[in-house]
């Protein structure tokens, strides 16, 4: 527990040293959340859909949770290239301690951001529609950091370059965001489109968002929980067996 907690401390203490990281990482979220939310609005409107900034709000929140704990994987291709890495593993602490430890420390920086990205969006005039249901949304935010998180290292543990890792990253999380409804309804879509936003584990991540927010969901929460909590199992799963194999 103690290895655990030493882990998580040091992700937060990475991420609130780092400023120009913090403010950084907000630039894409407000450039999306401002310039869609915006400039598609009177076009929403017109379709009969409503507030388009209140619709796009929660899709950003994700984009900034999943950007976030995804990319958390290159911290450890830097540990791994510096030889921090080394240091941690020939410690006499277990790997699934230092695994979850990183996890669970990416996932709560992730879900950090995320609340930014929330709080900046109220700024703009975005409101829940219930106040109440807010301490609920963070439990599904934390889910959500929890799955990207422990997807980005289960793929950095496969990595030992930091390039390489990026490459892959691009390849996945776009699409992954595009997908995901972020940007528009999941009702209504060609087939195959449905399909793919079906087997988008962001999709429930993005709908649970929306129906705590605004209360509109297309899957419905309790499919959402399901589907992100097995999800994230599976993943946290994989990363474990893959950090695990790591060769120092």
């Amino acid at each position: 527990m103690t290895t655990i907690y030493i882990m998580w401390l040091r992700e937060l203490k990475r991420y609130f040293r780092s400023k120009s990281r913090i403010v950084g990482s907000l630039g894409q979220p407000l450039l999306f959340l401002l310039a869609l939310g915006y400039g598609l609005g009177s076009v929403f409107a017109k379709a009969g859909q409503g507030n388009y900034f209140d619709f796009l709000a929660p899709g950003i929140v994700g984009m900034s949770i999943i950007f976030t704990a995804i990319f958390s994987g290159i911290q450890l291709i830097w540990d791994r290239q510096f030889g921090f890495l080394k240091e941690t593993l020939v410690a006499p602490v277990g790997r699934l301690n230092i695994m979850i430890g990183r996890t669970l420390g990416g996932a709560t920086v992730a879900t950090l951001q995320g609340i930014v990205v929330f709080i900046l969006a109220m700024l703009f005039g975005f409101r829940p529609a219930n106040w109440a249901l807010v301490p609920v949304l963070l439990v599904f935010m934390l889910l959500v950091a929890l799955l990207f998180t422990a997807l980005g290292t289960a793929i950095a543990s496969l990595l030992e370059d930091m390039q390489g890792f990026q490459l892959i990253m691009n390849f996945l999380v776009m699409p992954l965001f595009f997908l995901s409804g972020a940007l528009f309804p999941l009702s209504g879509l060609p087939e195959v489109l449905a399909g793919l936003t079906t087997v988008d584990p962001l999709s429930y991540g993005i709908d649970s968002f929306r129906a705590l927010l605004v209360g509109a969901a297309h899957f419905g929460l309790g499919l959402d929980f399901i589907a992100l909590a097995v999800i994230t199992a599976v993943f946290l799963g994989a990363g474990s067996y893959l950090f695990s194999k790591i060769q120092i």
